[in-house]
């Protein structure tokens, strides 16, 4: 939700920001590194009960993942292994922070809360799938009430606010199956007519095809004519 809102006036307030990293010598890859480590670092502190370092320790490995891209854009190295590593790595970023969740409501609360966490992994997965099978087949399925962005902040305010943290996980959990529902339910509608639609962009294209060849013909001809009265 947030990010098809928001991306846009976001990209455009790092991108001065990046124009800075440039001169640092960093690569998009090598900060998408750093988020992952201090990740890492987030998940230990949760793990632990240092919830409000955990908080701090997430902020600052969500700012990686905003400046990688406009890094990439300032130095003209946007590539598709760049695009693959760094979405890999965000999954590998919450896998890690909801595990020092688990490992924390496991040594503090319950075991079988512990649960709770992996479950919101387990739907992000499902929906992160969802996005990346329909754009391998020519769909669009972004959107959803609970995406990357709005997971994150949940679990900031639970972080900050440790009372919430396992309600702000339910509601993580809930948002999260209705959005994959509502991706499941836009992708199957745009599925219903793709092939109609991928029929008609190829008769179109045939049409053009036709059209090109006829024009050539009639320039040939056109051409040949006066070479034939001489």
């Amino acid at each position: 939700m947030f990010d098809g809102k928001f991306r846009a006036p976001i990209d455009r307030a790092v991108k001065p920001i990046g124009l800075v990293l440039r001169k640092t010598g960093l690569t998009p890859d090598l900060l998408t590194i750093i988020g992952v480590v201090v990740a890492g670092g987030a998940a230990v502190a949760i793990g632990f009960g240092e919830l409000r370092l955990g908080l701090l320790l997430v902020v600052l490995a969500a700012l990686p993942d905003l400046l990688d891209g406009a890094l990439a854009k300032a130095s003209n190295s946007s590539s598709q292994r760049g695009a693959y590593f760094d979405s890999v790595m965000d999954r590998v970023t919450d896998a890690t922070i909801f595990g020092g969740v688990a490992w924390f409501l496991a040594s503090h609360d319950s075991p079988h809360m512990s649960i709770l966490p992996f479950s919101v992994m387990a739907l992000s997965s499902v929906i992160s799938y969802q996005r990346a099978k329909a754009e391998s087949l020519g769909l669009n399925a972004k959107g959803g009430l609970m995406e990357r962005a709005e997971r994150i902040i949940a679990l900031c305010i639970g972080l900050l606010i440790p009372f919430l943290l396992i309600p702000m996980l339910w509601v993580m959990l809930v948002l999260t199956a209705v959005t994959a529902v509502q991706r499941f339910v836009k992708v199957w509608k745009q599925a219903a007519v793709a092939p109609v639609t991928a029929a008609r962009i190829e008769m179109r294209r045939s049409r053009r095809q036709t059209r090109r060849v006829v024009r050539t013909e009639r320039r040939r001809t056109r051409i040949s004519r006066p070479n034939r009265r001489t």
